[in-house]
């Protein structure tokens, strides 16, 4: 019986130690499994390593994983600070408070503004709609709104419209360099071509108001500047009803918050808001190419004269090297 337990031991059929008395087994020996630390012999009497931990030590337990509620603070702050981010730097989402651009956004839509564009340089264009700051106490006698402090918190990173009572929205109609006008019931022209407005201005409106507060004008629209009007022309304070302010009714580039480019909300009305193809026709640019015309002007003609004084100046240095 003895030989049997041997042989099972040493991975052999215990043939060798028979006749020889059988040895108490060592109590250490089951140990060496588990602790890792102590050497084994190989059967020619080797010594050899067992790898593991130190003597009597266990082996290294897993790391403990965070508790989830101690990690929520922590990704409640990052989530913050993205959405702090995305509303600086990126997109905005605005509450639309009045009827002034019907039917192309109706009160009460939610729309998202593109505020990375103009951080590389990018102004607005014929034809966009676009959010801006007051240029000029524009929304005098308007009702303001009253938010919550956490309506308030939540506007300002981003999380909910902007509650902030001093942004319109508006179409560009007119850029730097443009002449825009209005005679009769229309059309609207800009630089001398008359504009298909049909897909965008309210229907039973016509593109220009005959009265006397604004409505029939010509006005030339300065370099940095744009001139706007609402798709509800007969319902919307305007560039037109604001030309005896410091600006004459124009809007400074810098005041303009960025281009609305999606209706987010409510669902049924979500969509893009492209240019129309309207602004687009041949010619339209004739005025604010001949504006550019004059900007680059004092260049050439400094060019012209800088010219004639170098060749002079060449000729001079060639004729003294001869002499």
């Amino acid at each position: 019986m003895g030989d049997v337990a041997v042989g099972a031991r040493s991975g052999h059929d215990g043939e060798e130690h028979r006749g020889r008395p059988v040895e108490a087994a060592d109590p250490a020996s089951d140990s060496a499994v588990t602790s890792g630390s102590d050497s084994g012999a190989t059967e020619d009497g080797t010594a050899t390593e067992v790898r593991g931990g130190g003597s009597g030590d266990s082996a290294p337990g897993v790391k403990k994983q965070r508790s989830f509620w101690k990690e929520l603070p922590i990704l409640i702050g990052i989530a913050l600070v993205l959405a702090l981010l995305i509303k600086t730097f990126l997109v905005q989402a605005f509450s639309i408070p009045s009827d002034s651009m019907q039917n192309t956004l109706q009160q009460g839509d939610r729309v998202l503004v593109d505020k990375l564009t103009p951080w590389f340089g990018s102004e607005p264009e014929r034809g966009e709609v676009v959010v801006f700051h007051d240029p000029d106490n524009w929304l005098a006698g308007e009702p303001t709104a009253d938010p919550n402090a956490v309506q308030t918190f939540l506007s300002w990173i981003g999380l909910m419209p902007s509650a902030e009572e001093k942004d319109l929205i508006k179409r560009v109609v007119g850029v730097g360099g443009d002449t825009v006008s209005c005679e009769g019931t229309g059309p609207l022209k800009v630089n001398g071509k008359a504009l298909s407005e049909s897909s965008y201005v309210y229907a039973g409106n016509t593109p220009c108001s005959q009265d006397d507060q604004g409505g029939q004008f010509t006005v030339k629209v300065p370099k940095g500047y744009i001139w706007v009007m609402g798709d509800h022309r007969q319902n919307s304070r305007d560039s037109r009803y604001n030309q005896s302010d410091k600006h004459h009714g124009m809007v400074p580039v810098d005041d303009v918050v960025g281009r609305a480019i999606v209706k987010a909300w409510p669902i049924n009305r979500w969509g893009t808001l492209p240019k129309p193809d309207t602004f687009d026709q041949a010619g339209i640019n004739d005025k604010s190419s001949a504006s550019a015309a004059l900007t680059v002007a004092p260049q050439g003609i400094a060019l012209v004269g800088v010219v004639p004084v170098a060749l002079w100046r060449r000729r001079k240095a060639a004729v003294e090297r001869t002499r």
